[in-house]
C-alpha cells in the first residue's frame, strides 16, 4: 500500500500529465487523450518510488474517478486544457444539474453565465453534495448554482457525461442558472 502523501503527489502528477502537459513525462497523447499504460507506468516509476500495483491502486481508489484504464491504455476522464477529443456522445441530462463555485465568482457568472475557461467543458454534477464538495475546494465562501438542464437541452444545448459521471456542457448561459436555495 502506498503512503498517503506520496499517493496524493503521484495522483496530482498523473492529472497534470494526462490533462495538461504529457510532455512533462515524455509522453504524447493520441487524439482521444489515451497513452499506452506501459509508457505511462515507466514515466511514473522513473520519477517516483511506485510500483505498477501502486499506480493501479491510485486509479481505482480515486474518489473522483479521474482516470480511465482500458485495454492497456490510460487517459483522464475530463478536465483537459490540451486538445483532445474524448469521443463523448451527446445525451439527455437530468432535469437539474448543479455547479459549485466560489461566491466571489457569482457576480460575473450572473452577468455572463458559466464558461469553460481553459478547459474543454463546464463541469456539472447531478447532485448538490458533489457540487458542494467541488465548491468547498475553492477559496472562501461558496455558492451552489442550479442549472435548468431540461430547458437548456430542449432549447438545443448539448450535454455529455464522462466515464466518471461528471456532466459536461460547452457553456451554461445565464438564463439557465439560479443560486440554489440556502447557499448564498
Amino acid at each position: 500500500m502506498i503512503e498517503t502523501k506520496l499517493e496524493t503527489e503521484v495522483s496530482k502528477f498523473m492529472s497534470y500529465v494526462l490533462r495538461h502537459a504529457p510532455e512533462a513525462a515524455g509522453l504524447t497523447l493520441d487524439a482521444e487523450g489515451w497513452v499506452p499504460f506501459d509508457a505511462f507506468e515507466k514515466a511514473l516509476m522513473s520519477r517516483y518510488d511506485v510500483s505498477r500495483a501502486d499506480i493501479i491502486e491510485i486509479i481505482e481508489n480515486s474518489p473522483k474517478k479521474r482516470f480511465a484504464l482500458v485495454d492497456d491504455r490510460i487517459r483522464a476522464n475530463q478536465g483537459h486544457s490540451i486538445g483532445v477529443d474524448l469521443a463523448l456522445k451527446a445525451v439527455e441530462p437530468p432535469a437539474v444539474l448543479f455547479h459549485g463555485t466560489s461566491l466571489v465568482n457569482w457576480p460575473l457568472i450572473e452577468r455572463e453565465g458559466l464558461k469553460k475557461m481553459e478547459r474543454h467543458h463546464v463541469h456539472l454534477s447531478d447532485d448538490v453534495e458533489t457540487a458542494k464538495i467541488v465548491a468547498t475546494r475553492r477559496k472562501g465562501d461558496y455558492i451552489i448554482l442550479r442549472v435548468d438542464a431540461a430547458r437548456m437541452f430542449s432549447e438545443g444545448h448539448s450535454f455529455f457525461v464522462s466515464d466518471n459521471g461528471v456532466w459536461l456542457a460547452e457553456s451554461v448561459p445565464v438564463q439557465y442558472l439560479s443560486p440554489n436555495a440556502g447557499t448564498l
